[in-house]
């Protein structure tokens, strides 16, 4: 068997693997949650207001930042599935002894990773992009909004849920399954707060401050591709509107993420990836 069909194989036995898992009805059910409360919100607001007209700024306003709030309940229940699901996939059949038996074929171990890896970037990608279009799909039919760039800010959570997943494979090739699951939910945590203080310290004018969040997004991409799908969710015009006066909001993100940025998330997982075949390479089995 060739080493492309051994990955692909891989990679549809892990995907098969992971719709089984009790974790994936946890992800169904939280997110079914989410979206009827959403809806639910979203549907008194119009009812209680003049905001489901959206004939003013503050109105388009208000209904990004409630779509990037909700988007971002949506991506830490993916950040914590694919977290918990990247942990047993890898470290847990190393303990139970199942690689055992199939890295005792002819069978690289970067193989099987990368095999692993596909399939938990499908399904980690695939869960994403189906639950954020039918958010998208509720907002626009209780209060009439649609997202100027739906497809561009989808896969950047996509993106968003592929880096944690391979960091929790490169983790749960030294640490225990549950272990690599919590610090790598507890990074994206830490990540995501830095870059709210460092919006804090630019609004402030603190260039010390605002560092931090810059230095976090470049250790870990998770906020960084967040804040893209942010502006990409949100209405450009109310934006430009109140964006100064809003300065520092932990929901509003004033620029679309850099070439330079998207390349390094890119190389950074390539770079994450890379270890994790190494450590797994040297692992004891």
């Amino acid at each position: 068997m060739s080493t492309a069909r051994t990955v692909l194989t891989i990679a549809g036995l892990t995907l098969r693997e992971a719709s089984r898992r009790k974790v994936l009805r946890a992800l169904a059910g939280l997110t079914v949650v989410l979206l009827v409360l959403s809806a639910w919100g979203f549907s008194r607001l119009s009812a209680e207001s003049e905001f489901g007209t959206l004939t003013s700024g503050e109105a388009r306003l208000v209904a990004s930042q409630l779509l990037n709030l909700v988007m971002f309940g949506l991506s830490l229940i993916a950040a914590l599935g694919t977290a918990f699901l990247a942990g047993p996939t890898l470290s847990g059949e190393i303990e139970s002894g199942i690689s055992l038996s199939l890295l005792a074929r002819p069978v690289r171990r970067w193989a099987v990773l990368a095999g692993k890896w596909l399939g938990l970037a499908a399904f980690g990608s695939g869960f994403v992009v189906l639950a954020g279009l039918a958010q998208c799909l509720v907002v626009q039919l209780t209060v009439g909004y649609w997202p100027p760039q739906p497809v561009v800010a989808l896969a950047l959570l996509a993106a968003q849920t592929v880096v944690l997943l391979t960091l929790g494979l490169l983790l749960s090739t030294v640490i225990s399954p549950m272990a690599s699951g919590v610090v790598a939910v507890g990074l994206f945590g830490a990540t995501w707060i830095a870059g709210v203080v460092g919006g804090i310290g630019e609004a402030l004018g603190n260039d010390g401050v605002a560092r931090v969040g810059a230095i976090s997004r470049v250790l870990l991409p998770t906020d960084g591709l967040w804040r893209g799908a942010m502006h990409a969710f949100q209405d450009p015009a109310a934006l430009l509107q109140f964006g100064q006066e809003m300065a520092g909001f932990p929901f509003l993100s004033e620029a679309p993420l850099t070439a330079a940025y998207l390349g390094w998330a890119a190389f950074w997982v390539l770079m994450i990836w890379g270890l994790a075949a190494v450590s797994f390479r040297r692992k004891d089995l």
